[in-house]
């Protein structure tokens, strides 16, 4: 008995480690989908909001407020063409295109980079044909994002183009204050240039499966509950009938002897009086 016990005790502390398990697991879940949620909000209430100017979107400072998240800004001022860098390896149009990025020079003074769109890979290193920024004055609504980290992988680019959206690597290479808070994915120039680059798709508003998931892990965690609760009961189930089937075969044999002896005692009777 004590044994079982043990082994029960050791069954019921699994269960425990498991849920615990299971309940960080879902505590997970549920952050990961607030924050989406988060995002989604941040989304619906900018991305079509009325563009304000450069100086009300990035202070002095230079810094972003995370709240401004993809607010459209209207610039005013001209590309600095000669400063053109290429991303590579973007996923757009089921290839690893490139994503065309071009400083733009406010009339705050300041420089800004602005991605104009995306073109296919050609066959060598570079696209076959990059379009044009328009050239003199223009007024360019663009969205605010946020830069990109250095790829953990060390990987770098050739001259002239960039593994990802790093603003101050970007900004070493450019001329003049440039804003390394932040960057601007184009909505729309005016002149319109002659030729134009692929467009970016809206952010979607799939919330994910965040929520099922931490769902999923609050059942595991009590599933793990009932299965030892299971296990345990059928032991017991099987020990009481261990217990309560032993002794029946003995009866049963002592029943059958005894049947015997009885049948003996008669057959020698009737052969006493023949």
């Amino acid at each position: 008995m004590n044994n079982r016990l043990v082994r029960w005790g050791m069954y019921v502390l699994i269960a425990i480690a498991f849920a615990v398990a299971c309940a960080f697991l879902a505590n997970w879940q549920f952050d990961r989908n607030e924050s989406r949620a988060e995002q989604l909000s941040l989304v619906e209430r900018n991305y079509d909001a009325t563009p304000i100017s450069l100086a009300d979107a990035i202070a002095a400072d230079g810094a972003l407020d995370p709240d401004d998240e993809w607010h459209p800004v209207l610039l005013h001022g001209e590309y600095l063409s000669d400063e053109e860098v290429l991303v590579r390896n973007r996923p757009h149009g089921g290839t690893s295109a490139f994503e065309v990025l071009v400083p733009f020079q406010d009339v705050d003074g300041r420089v800004f980079i602005v991605n104009r769109g995306w073109v296919p890979p050609g066959e060598e290193a570079t696209p076959d044909v990059v379009p044009d920024a328009p050239s003199g004055m223009v007024d360019v609504i663009v969205r605010l994002r946020p830069g990109e980290p250095l790829p953990t992988s060390g990987r770098s680019a050739p001259e002239g183009q960039v593994p990802t959206i790093h603003l101050p690597s970007i900004a070493a290479a450019a001329q003049g204050d440039v804003i390394t808070s932040a960057y601007g994915l184009l909505v729309s120039e005016d002149p319109a240039p002659e030729t134009l680059l692929g467009t970016f798709d809206s952010p979607t508003e799939d919330p994910g499966p965040h929520l099922s998931y931490a769902i999923q892990w609050i059942l595991f965690a009590l599933m793990g509950f009932i299965f030892i609760g299971y296990m345990i009961r059928t032991e017991i189930q099987k020990h009481r009938e261990e217990v309560e089937g032993r002794p029946a075969p003995v009866m049963q044999r002592r029943r059958r002897d005894h049947d015997a002896d009885a049948e003996d005692e008669l057959l020698d009777d009737v052969e006493a009086r023949v």
